[in-house]
């Protein structure tokens, strides 16, 4: 008789899972919104793009970085580089709104709130990614 390896499967309910779905959906949602407006250079991107000390002419390839990041998200194979990626795009966001002396709560942290919506939908989408968790929550105990 051969002996097989079982993965944990740390199975989720359907509610989870769409809970997952959901999440994934706002993040994703907002931050392709914020692609196409930084494509389309909208009077708010201008000013905001002023106000945050960048020239109007690193809109373009900002967002089109922020739309490829968002792409390799979308794709299941992907999806943990893209969070990854996108985490470290919100950084850079966070970052900026530190530089400028922006509100705390409003601008500064608002990046993070998108990144636990990225993180929160991986988390309850993927199974790698629990079992991940459950494996580094495991080796420190």
């Amino acid at each position: 008789m051969e002996a097989t390896l079982s993965r944990p499967t740390l199975a989720i309910s359907n509610k989870k899972l769409w809970t997952g779905r959901v999440l994934t959906g706002l993040a994703v949602l907002f931050l392709t919104f914020d692609g196409v407006i930084k494509l389309l250079q909208s009077p708010e991107v201008i000013k905001g793009s002023e106000q945050l000390g960048y020239p109007i002419s690193s809109m373009v390839p900002i967002g089109l970085l922020l739309l490829a990041c968002v792409a390799i998200y979308l794709v299941p194979r992907t999806a943990v580089l893209g969070a990854v990626l996108l985490t470290g795009y919100l950084g850079g966001a966070i970052a900026s709104h530190v530089r400028v002396g922006d509100p705390l709560l409003t601008h500064v942290l608002f990046p993070t709130y998108v990144a636990a919506l990225i993180w929160g939908g991986l988390y309850l989408r993927v199974s790698r990614v629990r079992r991940l968790l459950a494996a580094a929550t495991a080796a420190r105990a």
